[in-house]
């Protein structure tokens, strides 16, 4: 290599140099010389500091992984007896997985004598293809291997997941019949001083002799 294009920190172009030149100048900023374009014609070096350029490198990357989905994939197994409500049971869990962006492995397991059926296992697996034909593709057809039958299913592109609406609240209970809101003791308006009730007055009527004793005997009549 005798010349190079270099660039300097700031990124200003210093223009075509020799490369002995070109380390001299970076060595007295106490920087390095890093080759950049190494297919151009010539090739392009910027003097920097190398020991921060990987730093930098490396956080960016981190932060590139941070907003990168990892595609897992979630094995969901059947029984080749499987009933009716454990199966819609693992399929709806198949439709989540998929939602979320993950692979999903269908999964048949034979036991003793269910090993000499593996279409009753086929049979369930292609029922399964055929109800998520909407939300998912398949990335191989069902295979045996061993004591085991399996398909991988994807999240088909284009299908959007119908987001779950949330629960209505519920409204309040209504008071039981005959119930009755008391209020508070402590809450009563106190009786007016001129509104109270005086417990000597009498009844207007009354005069003041005309109570008798109980055993008193009634007066004979006289003519």
């Amino acid at each position: 290599m005798r010349e190079i294009r270099v660039i300097d920190d700031t990124g200003q172009q210093l223009g075509i140099m020799p490369p002995q030149q070109a380390l001299a100048l970076a060595r007295s900023k106490s920087l390095d010389l890093v080759e950049v374009a190494a297919t151009a014609t010539p090739p392009v070096c910027r003097i920097m500091d190398f020991g921060k350029y990987q730093y930098q490198e490396q956080k960016r990357q981190r932060e590139a992984r941070k907003h990168q989905k990892v595609t897992e994939v979630k094995e969901i197994k059947f029984r080749p007896k499987v009933d009716e409500h454990d199966y819609q049971f693992k399929k709806n869990h198949i439709v989540r997985f998929l939602a979320d962006g993950d692979k999903v492995k269908a999964t048949i397991f034979f036991r003793g004598r269910e090993m000499a059926h593996p279409e009753i296992g086929r049979r369930i697996l292609e029922r399964l293809l055929q109800e998520l034909e909407h939300a998912a593709i398949a990335e191989n057809m069902p295979r045996k291997e061993g004591n085991t039958m399996h398909v991988i299913l994807a999240r088909k592109p284009g299908w959007k997941p119908v987001a779950t609406p949330k629960p209505a609240p519920r409204p309040a209970a209504a008071p039981a019949a005959g119930a009755v809101d008391a209020e508070p003791a402590d809450e009563a308006e106190p009786l007016d001083a001129a509104e109270a009730f005086d417990e000597t007055d009498g009844d207007e009527g009354t005069d003041e002799g005309a109570e008798t004793d109980e055993g008193a005997e009634p007066a004979e009549d006289t003519e």
